[in-house]
């Protein structure tokens, strides 16, 4: 059994009416695919996805005649080109959609899941009026979602607890909030400033008040003295490690006591080959692990099912109606992914990642 090819393309979608996220100064009228395909000589092609892999097929030859099932080289291989030019975990993605198929089991069984249900946190993205996020809150509440994330980047913090406060009124005391303060990075334009430790601890203060279950990226990414001393003067668990690049730098977060809650994502570090690993490692530090996944259904599949096999508690669900619903987020897929009544996604037992492309839209999409 042989690779024979390595494929991409990039999908494009428009966002009518433009979509705000909170860590965005510019409002994003477009959504965009970086679809990978992993072909056999046996007819059988794995699947994955993220956002700017471009150039991945100029390594294909690195690949191309090799079994897939030899992941653990692959990664190898992969965790060199991210080092020297993007971030090419979804070609990881695909190679273990490709495992799956070939081994007719879910990805989640391959990783010692013992159930294919992982229940989720709904994560709003955009900055709303404390009425509008209070009535969102509520939605939620209603369709079976134990918790949600509200958004922080308002151009006072004070405002930011205020639209909280209001939150935490409406769905009352048995609804777990999260807060993502977005102080971690910025987009290439922005000039703001993160936060300083006081201003992280005079928010964290309030948050206790409010019973928040952990807040997010509270400070820079790389003050890890900062985390530290902040998650030992607060009750709220701190948060973080969404777009950590490398792999040593998740383990120094976990090793040296930064952060309660680990939460990268397969799309943009590892892969699941990478972070599979790094997830023992927090389990084993009494860390929650709980993968960020904000882009399209094929990357949240993907870290959906490394969350069945590490066990997570609770997952992250993209969902900011009206502008980011799962129809538009999921876009590439034959069916969004959806939550049940009681906010899981069933995975099921269909083999690899258990996705099916929407190949018209598709065509239809295709820059």
């Amino acid at each position: 059994m042989k690779i024979t090819a390595v494929r991409h393309s990039q999908h494009t979608i428009r966002f009518e009416p433009a979509f705000r996220p909170s860590w965005d100064t510019r409002p994003r009228t477009a959504f965009n695919c970086d679809l990978v395909r992993v072909e056999t000589d046996q007819g059988v092609t794995g699947i994955g996805a993220g956002y700017g892999v471009s150039g991945i097929e100029q390594f294909a030859e690195l690949f191309v005649g090799r079994d897939p099932r030899d992941l653990e080289r692959h990664f190898r291989i992969i965790d060199n080109i991210s080092f020297h030019y993007g971030r090419f975990y979804p070609l990881d993605l695909a190679l273990w959609d490709l495992y799956g198929k070939l081994a007719g089991e879910p990805v989640w069984r391959l990783l010692g899941g013992g159930s294919g249900r992982v229940r989720c946190y709904a994560s709003s993205g955009s900055l709303k009026t404390p009425e509008q996020l209070a009535e969102i809150a509520l939605r939620f509440r209603a369709e079976g979602f134990p918790a949600m994330k509200v958004r922080f980047q308002r151009a006072r913090w004070q405002d930011d607890i205020a639209a909280l406060s209001g939150v935490r009124q409406a769905v009352g005391d048995d609804f777990i909030l999260m807060v993502d303060c977005n102080q971690g990075w910025r987009m290439q334009w922005d000039q703001a400033v993160p936060w300083t430790f006081k201003d992280a601890l005079n928010v964290a203060k309030h948050l206790e008040e409010l019973d928040v279950y952990w807040m997010e990226e509270p400070l820079h990414r790389g003050d890890y003295a900062g985390m530290r001393a902040l998650r030992a003067a607060t009750s709220v668990r701190i948060a973080g490690g969404e777009l950590t690049k490398e792999l040593h730098e998740l383990r120094e977060l976990v090793t040296t006591g930064c952060l309660d809650v680990l939460q990268p994502d397969v799309v943009c570090t590892g892969g699941i080959t990478g972070l599979r690993k790094i997830a023992t490692l927090a389990r084993e530090h009494n860390l929650d692990f709980t993968p960020h996944t904000w882009g399209d259904g094929i990357g949240l599949l993907a870290n959906a099912q490394l969350a069945a096999g590490a066990h997570t508690k609770l997952l992250e669900f993209p969902y900011d109606p009206p502008e980011w619903l799962p129809t538009i987020r999921d876009f590439p897929l034959a069916e969004p992914v959806l939550a049940d009544a009681e906010g899981y996604i069933d995975l099921g037992t269909a083999p690899g990642l258990g996705l099916v492309l929407d190949e018209e839209k598709l065509a239809r999409t295709k820059v």
